[in-house]
């Protein structure tokens, strides 16, 4: 998975735009996050489809920057997501943000960008990009 990070004045219309483009284009956003500080915004989402979003953000002028997401599957219970970034922190690696995707009784599906992804896998359980944690 793929996190696009967008840069963009905090303006009326300014999000209705870029979503609307990805839209345009069949791009599904799976789960975003935007806020705005001083008049700046920040969108940071996941989508489907890591190339034609790549194209669209270009062609609208956007700047953006990417980060490779791992996901984990936790059991919904208290104390897994501290264990979860416990293992992180430990492991030396910081994460840069991280997502819900879908949350039952069962479990929580959780997108984490951290900023080694490729020192995480040694480190933790991690099978396709997904970190194994026991349940």
């Amino acid at each position: 998975m793929t996190e696009f990070v967008v840069e963009m004045e905090n303006q009326p219309g300014r999000l209705a735009s870029l979503t609307e483009a990805l839209a345009a284009f069949g791009v599904n956003i799976e789960a975003l996050a935007a806020y705005g500080v001083d008049g700046d915004g920040v969108v940071r989402l996941i989508v489907d489809d890591a190339p034609t979003t790549r194209r669209v953000l270009r062609e609208s002028g956007l700047q953006s920057t990417e980060n490779t997401v791992l996901t984990a599957d936790l059991p919904h219970r208290p104390g897994e997501l501290a264990r979860l970034t416990r293992s992180i922190a430990d492991a030396g690696i910081n994460i840069d943000s991280m997502y819900v995707l879908r949350s039952s009784p069962e479990g929580v599906e959780l997108a984490i960008a951290v900023d080694q992804p490729e020192s995480v896998m040694p480190d933790l359980a991690v099978t396709g990009g997904v970190l194994v944690n026991g349940r």
